[in-house]
């Protein structure tokens, strides 16, 4: 429940329209248990009426069809408030989760793997955003429907107040308290076991082609056969513990039934009620029962919330790698990038850089390759500050990277790597992330650097375009050209590139080196690559190995 207070404040934010559905909810209650007993004091009142002649027909069935009315406009009602409500919820809950992750990265935690990232991004999300249909409202509703019955009870069968009274609280509240401390150790281990799932799903995704070359594909469909088992079988330990508590909630409500026919007997044999009256009460108290089952059913939802809520909250309480200095220093505009003495490691693994030494004067183009996993990457990420050297210093001009705002040296320096992606966007909206304020000319001539200017106006919506997933409707030439026109955009006087003709043919790998050595005149480029360059792309051509540059 710690975990889930922090959410609070956000579902406060949808309060307006999370009572709307409540409300509905409520009268959507109140008009099935109310149905129930008029029709169940009508027809019984019709069958022991004598002829008809004095018994007024009109008024109870009207009443009939009016409440059934009632009951179908509040339910569609209370789902279509709740459900608009709901996902207006998930997205405040991505959002509050991305605004905590931003800072955060690169994720110290470098035992958070992938596809766990990706189930509390998704899936762990999702389990909140129903907390308030599955859970909140129900339990709400069946307070307040129990409380009315009760005083009607009281009113109509004092003695049959209190054993319904009873037998509701123990069904709303008792049970479902019993099974959520049951079964929260369940919703623990069945979220953990789903996301391990998912992982393995997208581990073999992913690996699927170095898991076909080395001969592991059935180890890890094994290994995906055993986490599905554990998942399956939490899952039926959460149902079977679902189906008792339902059993215990049908089980009282036949008790709070018998209890009221047993004091409505006695009353009626007494000539303090009449047999109408008894039946229509019989039924209403079945149908304020109906609630109940629904708080049960949602039982083993709340326990896996529970659960999620604490997988996001860890994630969003991850400390925070880097932070900006008290007083920050004023960024050089073309100052010289300066690496003295770096040296830098991944905690458990070998050292990358020893004591590396570099620099960059401004406007230069430098070029940086060396056999994989040499550190070509990190070094980027160290200019970056996405990650610290263990020591020796990183500077530009004479004022160390420590010293800046990170969000000034990322305006500073713009990145372009192998998987930046395309989004499902327009054109425009693609550029416009490399600098939100860039007006249209400032697009036109990014892309006209980019040499990508004379495809996009021949689109019949020119940058109101709309690209398909991961820019397919683009070459792979044109996809990379497109991702830097949105780092020329940015107006960074730096450009770090990080491997970006991996994956395309020579003949578009030299024409992207074309473009880039004539679109990045007068801004300072560090291009890590393996690839062959053509003559003039880049001033120098350096090699890093064994965490030296020569």
């Amino acid at each position: 429940m710690k975990a889930l207070a922090m959410f609070f404040p956000l579902f406060q934010r949808r309060s307006r329209a999370l009572l709307v559905a409540l409300l509905l909810s409520l009268i959507t209650l109140c008009a099935g248990v109310a149905l129930l007993g008029t029709s169940g004091w009508f027809i019984t009142a019709t069958a022991l009426t004598t002829a008809g002649l004095g018994f007024n027909l009109f008024v109870p069935s009207a009443m009939v069809r009016g409440l059934s009315f009632v009951r179908i406009l509040s339910r569609y009602g209370e789902r279509l408030a709740g459900h608009d409500a709901t996902l207006r919820l998930l997205s405040d809950l991505r959002g509050w989760l991305f605004a905590r992750l931003f800072p955060r990265l690169p994720l110290p935690d470098r035992s958070l793997r992938h596809g766990d990232l990706v189930s509390r991004l998704t899936a762990d999300v999702d389990a909140l955003d129903t907390a308030f249909l599955v859970a909140v409202g129900p339990l709400l509703s069946a307070i307040m429907v129990g409380a009315a019955m009760t005083a009607l009870l009281t009113w109509l069968l004092p003695a049959a107040a209190l054993p319904y009274g009873v037998a509701l609280a123990a069904a709303a509240l008792g049970v479902p308290a019993v099974m959520v401390m049951r079964s929260r150790p369940l919703g623990r281990d069945s979220v953990a076991a789903q996301a391990e799932l998912r992982m393995s799903v997208l581990d073999g995704v992913h690996g699927h082609t170095d898991l076909v070359l080395l001969g592991r594909l059935g180890t890890t469909a094994q290994h995906f056969a055993s986490a599905g088992r554990v998942a399956a079988r939490l899952r039926r330990r959460l149902g079977a513990a679902s189906a008792l508590g339902s059993f215990s909630v049908q089980a009282l409500a036949a008790l709070a039934l018998l209890g009221t026919l047993w004091a409505g007997l006695n009353a009626l044999d007494s000539g303090q009620i009449e047999g109408p009256v008894l039946a229509g009460l019989m039924l209403a108290v079945l149908g304020s029962f109906e609630v109940t089952s629904i708080i049960v059913r949602s039982t083993a939802k709340a326990s896996q919330a529970m659960a999620a809520a604490e997988r996001l909250v860890a994630l969003a309480e991850l400390p925070i790698p880097l932070r900006d200095p008290p007083r920050p220093a004023v960024l050089p505009a073309d100052g010289d990038i300066i690496l003295e003495g770096v040296r830098f490691a991944y905690p458990g693994l070998p050292v990358i850089l020893d004591d590396l030494s570099l620099t960059i004067g401004a406007g230069e183009h430098i070029a940086i390759t060396g056999a994989s996993g040499s550190g070509k990457s990190t070094l980027l990420n160290l200019l970056l500050r996405l990650a610290e050297p263990l020591s020796g210093r990183i500077r530009i001009g004479t004022v160390p990277l420590p010293d800046l705002a990170i969000s000034e040296l990322h305006a500073h320096m713009a990145l372009l790597s192998q998987d930046s992606p395309v989004f499902i966007d327009t054109i425009r909206n693609n550029l416009l992330i490399g600098r939100a304020e860039a007006s249209d000319d400032d697009l036109w001539a990014a892309l006209a650097l980019a040499q990508l200017d004379a495809h996009v106006h021949a689109l019949p919506d020119g940058l109101d375009t709309i690209l398909g997933e991961a820019g397919r409707t683009l070459s792979a030439g044109q996809a990379r050209r497109l991702c830097l026109a949105r780092a020329l955009v940015s107006n960074a006087p730096v450009l770090l590139l990080d491997e970006p003709t991996n994956a395309l043919d020579r003949d578009t790998e030299e024409a992207f080196f074309r473009v880039l050595a004539t679109a990045t005149k007068g801004r300072t480029v560090v291009l890590v690559t393996h690839a062959v360059l053509p003559a003039g792309t880049v001033d120098r051509i350096l090699t890093l190995r064994a965490g030296q540059l020569d």
